[in-house]
């Protein structure tokens, strides 16, 4: 058991606990092992929804909609196919968040240039979705152990990013609607304080209208003789 994947795991776990999220994850290189960390975690039927493994190519179009020219152009290993991973996973389970991982453990196999230890995390929720690389120096073990704890740290930064965001973005829209506030109650008040000039130059505004049978001069009884 990696003790520190472990320990970072935790750490996730307690954030998608406190907001009642549910997490799915979708892996290549590693195997399955960064699900079998999360699940290792008791209780994890709370906030694990599901996972993939999808190691080849075709498995990555088939079961998470990877764009097939992509990966025929740019191969497996970079940032647009791990979001899209991410993207798809998180489609197909319904999950809140999700987490994918691409990458070369090692030993290389085929005619890629790509150097091992190259990984590439994606996050993705309903409104935002994001990638991460590092370059790992191990054997195809070690590597593998590196890209759960690398994919781990990095869901939690963006947590916590998107946590701020969401915070400032709050803030923003309250500032806004205090100063709006602020503005409409400045307009009245200056709108109340020319009304009352305006009374003030005008007086007889507020004088009674007599009516011609109000003034005895003009109050005549035609009957008269």
């Amino acid at each position: 058991m990696d003790e520190e994947a472990q320990a970072i795991a935790a750490r996730l776990v307690r954030r998608l606990k406190e907001y009642g999220a549910v997490l799915t994850v979708a892996e290549s290189c590693t195997g399955g092992l960064l699900a079998s960390t999360l699940t290792d975690i008791a209780g994890a039927s709370q906030w694990f929804a599901q996972s993939w493994v999808t190691y080849s190519n075709e498995s990555k179009t088939r079961e998470l909609e990877v764009e097939a020219n992509l990966l025929a152009e740019k191969g497996a290993v970079n940032a647009t196919v791990a979001i899209q991973m991410a993207e798809g996973a998180r489609k197909r389970s319904g999950a809140d968040f999700a987490i994918s991982i691409t990458g070369i453990a090692g030993p290389k196999q085929d005619a890629s240039m790509k150097p091992i230890g190259l990984v590439y995390v994606g996050i993705a929720t309903k409104h935002w979705a994001n990638a991460e690389s590092i370059q790992m120096g191990g054997d195809r073990h070690e590597n593998k152990r590196a890209f759960v704890q690398f994919a781990l740290r990095t869901a939690i930064d963006c947590w916590d990013k998107a946590k701020v965001r969401k915070k400032e973005a709050v803030e923003k829209e309250v500032s806004a609607r205090e100063e709006k506030e602020r503005a409409e109650t400045l307009l009245q008040q200056e709108k109340d304080l020319i009304n009352a000039q305006a009374a003030q130059s005008a007086p007889w505004q507020d004088d009674s209208w007599k009516s011609e049978s109000e003034d005895p001069k003009l109050d005549v009884d035609w009957n008269e003789d």
